[in-house]
């Protein structure tokens, strides 16, 4: 078996690998690269990141973004996102964007890995996993970025507000609101409490 055979067994389809991660198998790692990429085991998604791709019944496939992502920061701690996500609140946001946030505490910038444009922001705070509460305050966080007529999101993002649940959303407000954010949430919060208690 050749080296290049041997560094071939301890690849995965649909992982993504930097550089850096095949120098645990291979003492020639470029020349290997090179050899993988000319045989199209490998797909260069950027500078130093490679994908082995799945094979499907319509060909290859990309890799996750999960996946992508991961191995570009080289780091678990980040939160995949799109003002898509906006829509499943139902405060009339109904436009569909090519954006993908990556909320993360290492880099910041546009960055294009294997032909998907990535917006990465550094933000101290994020939660693991997209929730509601998450949603509505980025939402207002970022309402000035969208198409949507903002007085009419914000009448509607009113009107959500009173059947959410008021301490989870005043949690994450606190946590990950900016403060134009806070401004905005937190006297209705306490408004909607003074008015529940007032009964």
């Amino acid at each position: 078996m050749t080296k290049l055979e041997e560094l071939k067994k301890h690849l995965k389809r649909g992982n993504v690998y930097r550089r850096t991660d095949l120098t645990k198998w291979s003492k020639s790692v470029d020349r290997h690269l090179h050899a993988l990429l000319e045989d199209g085991t490998l797909q260069k998604l950027s500078q130093g990141l490679y994908s082995y791709p799945k094979e499907t019944t319509f060909g290859k496939t990309p890799p996750e973004e999960e996946s992508l992502v991961r191995s570009f920061l080289k780091d678990d701690r980040f939160l995949l996102t799109s003002p898509n996500a906006y829509n499943s609140l139902g405060v009339g946001t109904t436009q569909l964007y090519n954006k993908r946030t990556v909320y993360n505490h290492k880099r910041h910038g546009e960055f294009t890995l294997g032909n998907r444009k990535f917006f990465f922001r550094i933000k101290p705070h994020f939660p693991k996993k997209l929730t509601e509460e998450f949603l509505l305050v980025d939402l207002v966080n970022n309402l000035g970025t969208l198409a949507e007529d903002q007085n009419e999101v914000l009448k509607n993002i009113f009107s959500k507000i009173q059947v959410m649940d008021a301490k989870k959303l005043e949690r994450s407000t606190l946590e990950y609101g900016s403060v134009k954010a806070k401004k905005l949430l937190l006297p209705l919060l306490a408004h909607r409490e003074n008015t529940q208690y007032a009964f």
